[in-house]
């Protein structure tokens, strides 16, 4: 990520610390085999389409979470981060992985078949240029998957204390990958149930941290209403989190 609202060195040995266990980052992960899986069985029987295993880049890769997803998955994944400390993180994992900034990114135009942007664009200054970045090194067909803090209604010190710039709504997230040239096929809300419970604990505590280590029956518990909300239709509802699933145009979606 670029150094604006970079994640800092702390911050990234917490994350390491705690996502292979935290309900955030387990439930997430999650949402990101699904979607891999929802692409490979919509790209079945038809080589080189978007969702096909191939060549993907996670975008702010920080502690490597969802580029080991990626791995796991059969795609030939790269992580990039502008945090030297994210980028030997992850090479210490086996992880592919090099410096740049979501801006800049240090890739060819037209060649990769999946873009990951998950929680970053919030953090970048000139988000448009991230955005048209992802666009330009997906080849025609090719998929991007984002994930953005949702509303501006749940802006808080904790925002602040993450370094990011901005919270999404709908329809600015819709604008900002449309006017990079991608298609937007999905768009869908998480953390619904939990919305409420997070709006008054921010906006209460501005020490409220999401990543620290939790008791661990309230992190299961967490997590099970996460995994209470795949089955029950909320994705239209706003939440804390938005998701979009889009692709750019000049050859068949997946």
């Amino acid at each position: 990520m670029p150094s604006a609202g970079a994640v800092d060195t702390i911050e990234l040995q917490r994350i390491v610390e705690v996502e292979d266990d935290n309900w955030w980052y387990l439930e997430r992960r999650a949402i990101l085999a699904r979607e891999l899986c929802r692409a490979a069985a919509a790209g079945a029987g038809a080589p080189g389409r978007a969702g096909i295993p191939g060549r993907a880049v996670d975008i702010g890769a920080a502690g490597g979470g969802n580029t080991r997803v990626l791995k796991d998955h059969g795609w030939r994944a790269i992580a990039i981060d502008n945090s030297p400390t994210a980028v030997d993180l992850c090479l210490a994992q086996g992880i592919n992985a090099c410096h740049g900034d979501a801006c800049f990114l240090p890739l060819p135009s037209g060649e990769l078949d999946l873009a990951l942007a998950l929680n970053v664009l919030e953090h970048v200054e000139d988000d448009r240029a991230a955005a048209a970045e992802m666009a330009r090194v997906l080849r025609p067909g090719g998929a991007a998957l984002v994930a953005v803090p949702c509303d501006m209604a749940l802006w808080s010190a904790y925002d602040v204390a993450l370094g990011r710039v901005r919270r999404y709504s709908r329809r600015a997230l819709t604008d900002l990958l449309e006017e990079a040239g991608l298609v937007v096929d999905a768009l869908w809300g998480w953390n619904v149930l939990l919305r409420p419970l997070v709006r008054l604990l921010r906006h209460r505590s501005p020490h409220c941290e999401d990543l620290a280590h939790l008791h661990p029956l309230l992190n299961e518990a967490l997590h099970l209403v996460t995994v209470m909300e795949r089955y029950l239709p909320l994705k239209s509802r706003p939440g804390v989190t938005l998701f979009a699933r889009a692709r750019r145009p000049g050859a068949s979606a997946s």
